[in-house]
């Protein structure tokens, strides 16, 4: 129940956040164009307490002054949102020029745009702010694909793939790093990929076809990337400093059989259950053999069968300066929109689940997941999230930003809007999907968390 409403809480603070500043687009760029605006809301109704003139107050307030704006917080705090004066076709207008139909298109299209672009400003600055302070990456990410470790019977397994080989080119793409390859995986279920493959002197082609796995049945290929088990500190005490290993030792094998994968190497070791083990040491350009007999034990919390032996973690914790993390920025919230795009476009056309998707309560998990994982991933979730946001705005769908924007560029081929009646059953539709999706995601969710493979 705490982790339930820990989730609760913090994605309405994540929502809330990231829908307040979309809105706050809309704001700013109504009143800079003369726009009514009547309310901004932090929250929806019931209004709680606001600002209005200058006179703070509690509670519902009669709307005796609409040139004046409402700045209120309002119980339900999942967003906000901007109300401007004549903004509902739907409604009879008048000719007064404060009123959004009023403004010429080019306006009001700014106006519309400005939400969507809120949210990809604060996708960008949250992540460039984040990397100034910490740019965390993992150590293999930049680096080529040689492959650590194959999981059985997946399908880097079944293509024939083997711990070393160095993947040359990915579905024509040549020397790829693990970040390029991980990405694509995601979004590459039941697709068959080609490889050229670097096997000792040999080179290998090969084709891998990625497997939905997961409750969001994401693509998964089975490999993992090459780790080499460098010592980076020996346990006092254990059978590994009896022998005489020093931090800076590579382990390169273990019973004759090469190591590429230092978490493959511990499990083997943990999985020995006492029984003597064979290391191949390199140290320099000396290479030498070792027998360590395991000790059930604690060391860091940990209790098994170990010899004292710690690798580095392999992530890199760096500052980037204001442009590079700019950069570093727009780099991942550009990667980020690729794999949506591909991933919604692979949705539609059913070679991706759409338990890939995410809801409400779907969105909540997530977010006090990364909560509890620390700040720096809660701010890289709300990027992400916020960024999301923005896109799916964007959406040619009646009632999103997108449909708005679309129909204004109708009208302008047109040089005259739309009827009333075409806008009002726009808007009829827009509501009738938007509501349809949002209780499919809904249900989407609830299937993920009762049957989560």
């Amino acid at each position: 129940m705490a982790r339930i409403l820990t989730d609760i809480i913090v994605v309405i603070v994540v929502l809330g956040v990231v829908i307040f500043v979309h809105e706050f687009g809309h704001f700013v760029a109504a009143k800079s164009f003369g726009v009514r605006v009547p309310v901004f809301s932090f929250g929806f109704p019931p209004r709680l307490f606001g600002i209005k003139k200058g006179h703070f107050s509690f509670g519902r307030l009669k709307d005796d002054d609409p040139s004046a704006t409402d700045y209120r917080v309002s119980l339900l705090l999942f967003g906000g949102y901007v109300r401007m004066a004549g903004e509902d076709p739907t409604q009879v207008h008048g000719e007064d020029p404060g009123e959004f139909l009023s403004h010429p298109r080019w306006q009001r299209f700014i106006v519309m745009a400005m939400g969507p672009a809120m949210n990809i400003f604060l996708a960008i600055g949250l992540l460039a702010g984040l990397y100034m302070v910490q740019y965390v990456q993992p150590a293999y990410e930049s680096q080529a694909v040689r492959i650590g470790d194959v999981a059985a019977n997946s399908p880097a397994a079944k293509a024939g793939l083997k711990p070393g080989d160095l993947v040359l080119k990915f579905d024509g793409q040549k020397n790829p790093s693990w970040q390029d390859v991980e990405l694509q995986i995601l979004t590459m279920v039941g697709e068959q990929v080609p490889l050229v493959v670097q096997r000792g002197s040999a080179i290998e082609h090969v084709a891998i076809t990625p497997v939905a796995k997961g409750s969001s049945r994401i693509g998964y290929a089975g490999w993992m990337p090459f780790m080499p088990a460098i010592i980076h500190k020996i346990e006092a005490g254990l059978p590994a400093s009896h022998a005489g290993l020093k931090p800076g030792d590579e382990i390169v094998g273990i019973n004759g059989h090469t190591t590429y994968y230092y978490p493959t190497l511990i499990k083997d070791i943990a999985g020995s259950k006492g029984k003597p083990v064979t290391l191949t040491i390199r140290r320099g350009a000396t290479v030498f053999e070792t027998q360590l007999q395991p000790v059930y034990t604690t060391v860091m919390g940990e209790t098994k069968w170990q010899v004292g032996i710690m690798f580095p973690r392999d992530i890199i914790v760096s500052k980037l300066p204001l442009g590079k993390a700019f950069m570093a920025s727009l780099n991942a919230n550009f990667e980020s929109l690729a794999v949506t795009i591909e991933a919604l476009g692979k949705i539609l056309t059913r070679q991706m689940s759409t338990r890939s998707l995410s809801g409400p309560i779907g969105i909540a998990q997530l977010s006090g997941q990364a909560y509890r994982a620390g700040l720096a991933d809660l701010l890289t979730f709300m990027s992400f999230i916020s960024l999301q946001l923005g896109i799916i705005n964007l959406f040619p769908l009646p009632v999103l930003d997108g449909g708005g924007i679309v129909t204004l560029a109708i009208e302008g081929v047109m040089r005259r809007d739309l009827s009333l009646a075409v806008k009002e059953r726009l808007a009829q539709v827009g509501i009738v999907l938007i509501l349809a999706l949002t209780i499919f995601a809904v249900y989407n969710d609830i299937m993920k968390t009762v049957h989560p493979y």
